[in-house]
């Protein structure tokens, strides 16, 4: 293999030179930086903003930590580090704090603070968001941001809030967004462009460990892709191909299917051929659990994460797996399992361990199996991450959760379906669901490549399969819209009309005016091809588009006539005599006894028929002018008409005081939080009653579950519970009547279970009460301090003394743990 030549020796001496800091910091790195992180690591450095768009796992945090370097060299500056979820960052809270050390590092998660005034600090979205809004002091010296998986500025419930922290930053702090790959990240760059100011664009799409894709027949591992080097694109396997032909519907036996033999580099298993025994050979059944697990790891293609998008089905696996005997670690890899889980729920209550099943996980942990899944308690998720990290857990059942950003990369992934349930049907996943979730794949600097594996089912899709294991990206599309929180600190800021100026420069109107200059493109040469039709239809007798008018109106009234059944006499009678007009009218016409009348006609039609797909396309582009504006417009009329926002006699918009107490409630609920709290239909209740009732306001039920089925708390929390319902009805009413799509309706579900938590009921009753996994019940109490957290600040003396004993009482036991 050649070195460098001189030339590329040069330029590579030459960057070295113009960029010392990207060079001094490569040089204290485990590995040496890739093309695209060198570019972006000197784009800071030369003090420009980067968009920085790559696979999973190819080590796109690189960047952000070298802007953290960049910060740390100058005693006044600060670094902002955010993501998308707690898990996350409380994952890179700690890995900072090992860099930099716990002085200069903090969190802020809504629920945590720790050391909120350091350097470093991580944080969720949210919370920059908060900060910006309230101006504070905080954001003093602040000189890089790092926005990590921006690309959930697309997510329908939380995008909006990606796209107000970009748009309200100090222009003076320069932004550092990590994308996985998106098809259009040239789009959001000029975006960030435009609101930023000087932000290059850096692309990669090379993972830094090669995919191998595969599909599990029976015994069998075919590789997915014979030919990736055609002209044309990855080319399918033919042996999928026979074996779906020969068995009709997908399956079939295999030669060897049985056998034994190793997984080489061909990807083929060395005892002869993959051909389909014959047509009628028995359907090839999906292999049970425990046999994939032993297949992978005698290939030695463990660790893996098999994803199951179901919660109770990567339950079921590792009782399956359990069951069936298999043990995948040896002696001394479950004694330091054991060391890692005693240390790490250290803090748990004796009697709490029977409840979370804690003593069932440990021996399945020390089999090196586990699940990853929503419903699992935080403490629990955390162990098992960190023993997949140090390679002690072989086998991980996750929901699609796992895929977002944590650090857990595997050898091999393993989907099983590809398909999920969405909350209403049953959906294939997309290509960027499936670039994600195979982004596990592949450990840098351990494997050579990575594996992903499909399960074959019956009547699997194959050109459906290779479009999603071939398209590697998909696109980014704003979320944007505006809320009443944002409403109000805009006009607070800034007035209305500044406000206005200040939406239409979302990532979500951005869209929509390109989406505009295509469409209104299409309409200019619409408006050329009608202009060519007219001439054509032209006729030296009279009007001929008036004409044609007529026997289409004609046309369709007749069509009517004929199908509308029902029509009582008297109006089938009106509507003949209506037609007998028209047809008196088309016969009169002087172009109907032009000899050319038919030729004419045809071009007529074309005529009519470009007229009305090219007044949709007008309507579509007035529908997206000025969107976001008109939005906030119609959240603006609500305000104002409940007295948040008043208008002076100039046409300028001010806050009302209750706009003022609105500034600080951020959510879903912020106008119904804010309307009770005026209203004060919360003020009788105590602590436990309050924190039931912030549950009702963050919790969302599952789709089975049946009001009827849950008790409520007695006392107060009844009155106050019906009270914020009606509430809730007549705002629903009043955003209709503005042309807003409202809220859901509040939710009692886990009203009991959160009012018995809150008064200190045992977690074995809490848990039978609330019908949820532990994992869930922790998620709706966080959720429901941060609530509390909002009315302690906001509230009347009374009420925001209630919350903060409310909030305390439920921040207890493995809630108060899981916040750590």
């Amino acid at each position: 293999m050649t070195g460098p030549s001189p030339a590329e020796r040069f330029a590579r001496a030459q960057s070295e030179h113009a960029h010392p800091i990207t060079t001094a910091f490569a040089a204290g790195l485990r590995f040496d930086l890739d093309p695209f992180q060198s570019a972006a690591c000197q784009a800071l450095e030369d003090q420009h903003g980067v968009l920085v768009a790559a696979p999973t796992g190819a080590g796109k945090t690189v960047v952000g930590e070298f802007a953290i370097h960049l910060a740390m060299r100058q005693a006044a500056d600060k670094a902002f580090y955010t993501t998308p979820m707690k898990a996350l960052s409380n994952q890179k809270f700690r890995e900072l704090v090992a860099v930099y050390g716990p002085d200069e590092v903090g969190l802020l998660t809504g629920d945590v603070s720790i050391n909120p005034h350091a350097r470093v600090v991580v944080m969720t979205t949210e919370v920059l968001r908060n900060m910006l809004y309230a101006d504070s002091a905080a954001l003093r010296g602040l000189r890089f941001v790092v926005m990590d998986e921006v690309h959930y500025l697309a997510d329908r419930f939380r995008g909006a809030v990606w796209e107000e922290v970009i748009i309200h930053l100090p222009q003076r702090v320069k932004l550092v967004c990590l994308s996985a790959t998106v098809s259009n990240a040239e789009e959001f760059g000029d975006w960030l462009n435009t609101v930023r100011g000087d932000t290059e664009v850096i692309v990669s799409e090379t993972r830094p460990v090669p995919l191998e894709q595969h599909v599990l027949v029976r015994g069998d591992l075919l590789p997915l892709f014979e030919d990736r080097t055609a002209a044309s694109g990855p080319q399918l396997n033919r042996d999928l191909l026979r074996i779906r032909a020969f068995t009709g519907n997908g399956a079939a036996r295999h030669d060897g299917a049985r056998g034994g033999g190793r997984y080489d580099r061909s990807h083929r298993r060395q005892r002869g051929g993959h051909g389909p025994r014959s047509a009628r050979g028995s359907r090839a059944d999906r292999v049970d659990r425990p046999d994939v697990v032993r297949l992978l790891e005698r290939d030695r293609l463990l660790p893996a994460i098999f994803f199951i998008f179901s919660r109770v089905g990567c339950e079921a696996a590792v009782t399956q797996v359990r069951r069936s005997g298999l043990r995948l670690t040896t002696p001394d890899e479950r004694n330091q399992i054991r060391q890692i889980v005693q240390a790490r729920t250290a803090n748990l209550a004796e009697e709490d361990l029977g409840v979370l099943g804690f003593f069932q996980w440990q021996d399945d942990l020390e089999r090196g199996i586990a699940a990853h899944h929503a419903g699992l308690l935080p403490a629990f998720k955390e162990v098992v991450e960190e023993l997949f990290q140090r390679k002690l857990a072989k086998v991980v059942f996750a929901t699609e959760t796992l895929a977002l950003g944590i650090n857990m990369p595997a050898r091999t992934v393993v989907l099983e379906k590809l398909e999920k349930f969405n909350g209403e049907a049953r959906v294939p996943i997309t290509s960027g669901e499936y670039t994600q979730l195979t982004g596990r794949a592949g450990r840098r600097g351990i494997d050579v490549e990575g594996h992903a594996v499909i399960q074959w089912a019956d009547g699997m899709d194959l050109p459906a399969v290779v479009s999603l294991a071939s398209r590697r990206t998909y696109p980014l599309n704003s979320s944007f819209r505006p809320t009443y929180n944002m409403a109000v600190n805009l006009i607070d800021q800034f007035g209305r009309s500044r406000a206005r100026e200040i939406l239409q420069s979302s990532f979500g109107q951005f869209q929509a005016d390109r989406s505009v200059v295509g469409l209104a493109r299409q309409v200019r040469e619409n408006e050329e091809s009608l202009a060519g039709y007219q001439k054509s239809m032209t006729c030296d007798r009279g009007d001929f588009t008036e004409y044609s008018s007529i026997r289409r109106e004609l046309s369709d009234l007749e069509r009517l006539n004929r199908r509308d059944g029902m029509a009582t006499h008297a109006a089938r009678m009106k509507r003949q005599d209506e037609i007998q007009a028209l047809r008196g009218r088309l016969q009169r016409h002087p172009c109907h006894s032009c000899p050319d009348r038919e030729a004419h006609a045809r071009w007529a039609e074309r005529y009519w028929k470009l007229q009305r797909s090219t007044q949709k396309l007008r309507t579509q582009i007035h529908t997206r002018t000025g969107s976001v504006a008109r939005q906030f417009d119609r959240v603006v009329d609500v305000l104002v008409a409940l007295d948040y926002v008043r208008i002076a006699a100039e046409g300028a918009a001010m806050l009302a005081p209750a706009g003022r107490t609105m500034r600080r409630i951020y959510g879903e609920r912020d106008l119904l939080v804010a309307e009770a709290l005026r209203q004060g239909i919360w003020n009788e209740l105590d602590a436990a009653g309050l924190a039931a009732l912030a549950c009702c306001l963050v919790y969302e039920p599952r789709r089975d579950d049946d009001p009827a089925d849950h008790r409520l708390p007695r006392g107060p929390f009844r009155g106050a519970l019906t009270a914020t319902q009606r509430l809730w009805a007549q705002l629903d009413d009043l955003e209709h009547d503005h042309g807003l799509a409202g809220t859901a309706e509040v939710p009692a579900g886990l009203a009991q279970a959160m009012h018995s938590w809150a008064r200190g009921v045992a977690l074995e009753r809490v848990l039978v009460e609330a019908d949820l996994p532990a994992g869930d019940f922790v998620r709706w109490a966080k959720q429901t301090i941060d609530l509390l957290d909002q009315l302690s600040l906001v509230g009347e003396d009374a009420l925001a003394r209630t919350a903060r004993q409310a909030r305390d009482g439920v921040r207890r036991g493995i809630v108060a743990y899981s916040s750590v």
